[in-house]
């Protein structure tokens, strides 16, 4: 079901996953998305491939969220419950897969590097007749060329399980810029430093310091999608300076904030 209006956060949509939809075929497609639109928790027997060709796409699962700007795509495998989110006006380029047809061979959901020629066949693919001619079984061989040739980008924020994990997250997710340490967000979840970076090694597979990173680069995309200036962004999500989050966000997505493909 498509909805629009305020984003929905990581706990709601947890707490929705068992109510979710079956649709047996993942559909290839493209739709229109307005910015805070959102598709419910659902799932399919086949593979999907979500690709936002303007806007930022957020794809959450009961494990955690991903988020994806226009150089991004999402893998998203056969059977997972998952809920789209827009950020920006988004332009959605679904492309199903068959579950035999796995090339990356990949079981859990990923984010894609998309160059290019990639983004020009997803777009192509997603907008041509979904017919068997073939010229369509051409373009789907090179699509799936591509994809086999696309770097995987470690852009997934994993969801908590342990409650004093959760609700520190949840603390963190409400001011990504709330920059006490782990000792002080102890005191006020009521557990030990020591025993909450435990935790996010052995629950998240990631440090603390790892996990906000992760999650102020995903709300940095999600603030760049809505416009906001790359001043604001870095003040609004914890970096000490302009000059930081640039040099971070330049390291980890491969171009500067100001040439964010939302833009």
């Amino acid at each position: 079901m498509l909805r629009g209006g305020a984003a929905v956060g990581l706990p709601i949509i947890c707490q929705m996953m068992p109510e979710n939809r079956h649709t047996p075929i993942a559909p290839t497609h493209t739709r229109r998305l307005a910015s805070g639109g959102a598709i419910d928790p659902h799932r399919h027997d086949d593979h999907q491939i979500v690709y936002a060709g303007r806007g930022v796409l957020i794809v959450t699962t009961g494990s955690g969220s991903w988020v994806a700007p226009g150089n991004r795509a999402i893998w998203v495998p056969a059977g997972t419950v998952h809920a789209h989110e827009a950020r920006g006006e988004l332009d959605l380029h679904l492309v199903g897969l068959p579950a035999t047809d796995n090339p990356l061979g990949l079981d859990a959901p990923t984010v894609l590097a998309v160059g290019p020629l990639l983004r020009e066949l997803l777009i192509a693919y997603t907008r041509a007749p979904d017919d068997e001619s073939p010229e369509r079984a051409r373009l789907r061989g090179v699509l799936l060329d591509q994809l086999r040739a696309s770097p995987q980008q470690p852009l997934h924020l994993p969801a908590p399980a342990a409650p004093a994990l959760r609700a520190l997250c949840g603390i963190l997710r409400a001011d990504p810029a709330d920059d006490r340490t782990l000792a002080e967000l102890g005191r006020q979840v009521g557990a030990s430093d020591r025993t909450l970076s435990r935790l996010f090694r052995g629950d998240l597979g990631m440090s603390f310091p790892q996990w906000r990173t992760q999650l102020r680069l995903q709300h940095a995309l999600v603030l760049l999608a809505e416009q906001e200036s790359v001043t604001a962004v870095a003040h609004r999500c914890g970096w000490s300076s302009t000059s930081a989050f640039i040099d971070v966000f330049r390291r980890t997505f491969g171009h500067t904030p100001g040439s964010h493909p939302a833009d």
